[in-house]
């Protein structure tokens, strides 16, 4: 009676270890579907008439839960690297605009600059090369103006002068040996008008005044058959290759201006 009531207690423990280990199998299929680290079976050894059935080993890093939460950390450095990757391409396109900008505002200004330089020297240039003299209009009027005077000596060494001088002018003008077709003044009398108009030896005279008597008849007189009225009018002479005599009668034709104003002079001097 005693070993059959131990052998059936050898039964009953075999029964516990099969029962146990289709348990252990089965919690085994469900850790690997769960992704958690699945349990190890040991063999039950009998201790004190009880069977230790199994024993779970630690918990690796990167398994089950961890992994998962190693996941969403990985995913969230991922999304902050990115954003600041993206945080640094705006910023250097920020400064690449910037610095377009700045370049094209760059190249406006050394354009106006060249500009307003270009311009300056041209006024320089105008105000150098012209005088204001009186200039007859079809009227009978007359306006000062400004009048551009190209130079006839090179190398941006002169100037245009304007002078007023009443008759006599006390100077000798002559034919330049150097520049032909260039009336220059070759003599200055001390005390003369010319001298103190500011006439000086070497001037080459550009223009000068000159007047000239002309009929005119009004209409009234054309229907009653009357030959017309003198009149004088004054004007601006060219001595730009003019003759000397010619020049010298322009100069002398002043005398017949009514109002008796002094001669205008245009000259270019040599600074």
């Amino acid at each position: 009676s005693q070993q059959e009531g131990t052998n059936a207690t050898k039964e009953q423990a075999k029964m516990r270890f099969v029962t146990s280990s289709t348990l252990a199998l089965l919690g085994l299929r469900a850790c690997a579907t769960l992704s958690f680290t699945p349990l190890v079976p040991i063999s039950p050894p009998l201790i004190d008439g009880k069977a230790r059935l199994f024993s779970a080993p630690p918990l690796r890093p990167g398994g089950g839960s961890f992994a998962l939460l190693a996941s969403s950390g990985d995913s969230a450095t991922s999304a902050e690297e990115e954003a600041r990757r993206l945080r640094e391409q705006a910023e250097r396109l920020r400064r690449e605009v910037a610095d377009v900008e700045r370049s094209k505002q760059e190249v406006a200004k050394a354009e106006r600059e060249e500009s307003e330089r270009t311009a300056a020297e041209k006024r320089d240039v105008r105000m150098r090369y012209s005088a204001e003299v009186p200039i007859l209009k079809g009227d009978g009027s007359t306006v000062l103006e400004r009048v551009d005077f190209p130079p006839r000596i090179a190398g941006g060494k002169s100037r245009i002068e304007a002078c007023q001088a009443p008759l006599p002018l006390g100077i000798l003008l002559g034919e330049s040996e150097e520049n032909p077709g260039v009336i220059q003044v070759d003599e200055v009398a001390s005390d003369s008008n010319g001298e103190v108009s500011g006439v000086k030896e070497g001037d080459i005279l550009r223009a000068c005044t000159a007047c000239q008597a002309t009929m005119e008849t009004p209409t009234w007189q054309l229907l009653a058959g009357g030959i017309g009225q003198p009149k004088t009018k004054r004007f601006m002479f060219s001595a730009d290759g003019q003759p000397l005599e010619e020049v010298m009668g322009a100069i002398a034709s002043n005398r017949m201006d009514p109002e008796g104003r002094p001669v205008w002079l245009v000259l270019e001097r040599v600074e």
